[in-house]
């Protein structure tokens, strides 16, 4: 029985690729899982039959025979630890994967989305502009320092692990054509090089191609 994986019937992202499932689609793509989509509307999110599947009645959600998982972050460790093509063989290297997997989620994105929010509820606001310019240093200080720990290399530790595509699709956040952020990512152009990389990967065009479906789709509908 092929894997369950949860998205939303009609993604707020508009099919870029910024939804949180597609972290989850890139992982299953790069180890070569077939799975199934299941899509739920934003009516149904806090319903009871998928607050069973995701407590907090978010997406994405993963089922795997009787194991149900949630968090973008802890579906795509599973992956990686129980297929072979995410993290490499060398014990203290594959550590070191999954710090980055967490450092991407706990250290970098945090800043990123706290900008988004405020982009989108306080826009409005008489103190934006100057509110804008602090949270725009918050995130340059954290591509400055990913930056200069990745320096010439292709990836975080030698090898593509799940770390670089959890990094990258933090970093992704950033080009959402809805919001103004693509220029912090490119006064980095070794991350914004790095990202490029990452979305050249065949695996990463599957999975952001069928994200785009489920949003076409929806429109259709």
């Amino acid at each position: 029985m092929k894997p369950i994986l949860t998205v939303f019937a009609d993604s707020p992202d508009g099919g870029q690729g910024v939804a949180r499932d597609m972290r989850v689609r890139w992982a299953l793509e790069e180890v070569g899982q077939d799975y199934d989509v299941r899509t739920v509307p934003f009516a149904k999110l806090k319903e009871s039959e998928h607050r069973a599947r995701h407590p907090f009645g978010k997406i994405p959600t993963y089922e795997e025979g009787e194991l149900t998982l949630f968090e973008s972050g802890a579906i795509a460790l599973h992956l990686a630890e129980s297929r072979p093509g995410l993290l490499p063989g060398d014990a203290e290297a594959r550590e070191r994967a999954i710090v980055w997997l967490f450092a991407a989620l706990n250290t970098v994105e945090p800043p990123i989305i706290e900008r988004e929010g405020y982009l989108i509820m306080e826009k409005d606001k008489p103190y934006f502009r100057d509110r804008l310019t602090l949270l725009d240093d918050r995130v340059r200080e954290r591509l400055a320092e990913v930056s200069a720990f990745l320096g010439e290399r292709d990836w975080l530790e030698g090898e593509f692990t799940v770390g670089d595509l959890m990094m990258i699709e933090v970093l992704i956040r950033l080009k959402d054509p809805t919001l103004p952020g693509t220029s912090l990512l490119e006064e980095f152009p070794t991350l914004a090089r790095y990202v490029e990389r990452g979305e050249a990967r065949p695996a990463f065009k599957r999975a952001f191609d069928g994200q785009r479906q489920v949003f076409l789709e929806s429109q259709e509908a």
